[in-house]
């Protein structure tokens, strides 16, 4: 079946001053143009839709009962078109931007805080959107073009994404300061698997670098409590409630204070690789590549 060709615009905009007016001459002058360009454009428009669209009333027209029904959609039509160009012309303004980001709600607590505070200096009119979701899950918005920025760690075997490192971090035993290993300031490793855990969520890339890691030591933590809030964990661990495992940068705070303790895994040390992800053949315009260089000059102090 062959599609019906779309109408005219240039003829459909002097068809409708042309109703409007009732003169060629008026019209003419309206569009900068010749009386007979005007004349040439509606005979063409009325042979594509086949119908006389007005009658002649010596100098002076009329719209038919086809051309007052062509009228009602033109004027739709029209309006739409000038509202589709006064967006693109206020969107292609300085500044005027959207950026589509997805970040960990660990990110979203402890960098984005800092990092749209400056964004926002440079480029006031951009609209933000935050995505928050585990590294999976902003990955998967990334992968279907839902975002054009994902602010999470490092994933595995993801060819079609490039990925800017913004830091590198180091998992350890978080403890309140009056658990016995706070008090003698080293982990009694037979003790590790009799501990109770309060973890991040299971589904969590954490969650499983965890259980990887100590799946090779031979150990299997008894985990008690699972939780997606960073700040509830914490609070648990400071009640004595159980042990976590965390990055000492999301604790800085509570470490300062001593309200909390930091101790290694042992020996072998579990690192998290943290970064920008997008698409590895599209090309970031200026607010994306600004938001990148805030992000690493917020991480750089973490």
């Amino acid at each position: 079946m062959v599609a019906t060709p779309p109408l005219d615009s240039r003829q459909l905009r002097a068809f409708s001053i042309l109703a409007r007016t009732g003169s060629f001459t008026e019209t003419a002058r309206e569009l900068h143009l010749t009386q007979s360009a005007v004349s040439h454009a509606i005979k063409a428009l009325e042979e594509d839709v086949c119908c006389r669209l007005f009658d002649r009333m010596g100098k002076k027209v009329l719209l038919t009962l086809a051309g007052e029904q062509l009228l009602l959609h033109t004027e739709k039509i029209l309006q739409e078109m000038g509202s589709a160009r006064e967006k693109l012309e206020h969107l292609g303004k300085w500044g005027r931007a959207r950026i589509r980001i997805g970040a960990s709600p660990t990110a979203c607590q402890y960098i984005l805080p800092a990092v749209l505070r400056e964004f926002k200096e440079s480029f006031p009119q951009c609209e933000i959107h935050i995505e928050p979701g585990d590294t999976p899950d902003v990955i998967n918005l990334l992968r279907h073009h839902r975002i054009e920025l994902a602010l999470a760690m490092e994933p595995k075997r993801e060819d079609r994404f490039d990925f800017r490192l913004l830091l590198t971090d180091e998992l350890q035993f978080i403890v309140s300061p009056l658990h016995r290993w706070a008090i003698t300031g080293q982990v009694d490793h037979a003790d590790i698997p009799r501990q109770s855990y309060i973890l991040y969520n299971k589904a969590s890339y954490t969650h499983q670098m965890v259980e990887s890691y100590f799946r090779a030591e031979d150990m299997v933590l008894q985990s008690s409590i699972e939780l997606g809030s960073i700040e509830a964990i914490k609070e648990l661990v400071k009640t004595g409630v159980g042990i976590s495992i965390l990055a000492p940068w999301v604790v800085q705070k509570e470490l300062a204070e001593k309200s909390l303790v930091a101790l290694p895994l042992g020996r072998r040390k579990l690192k998290r690789r943290w970064g920008i992800l997008h698409w590895r053949e599209r090309r970031l315009n200026l607010p994306e590549e600004t938001f990148v260089g805030l992000c690493k000059s917020v991480t750089e102090n973490l």
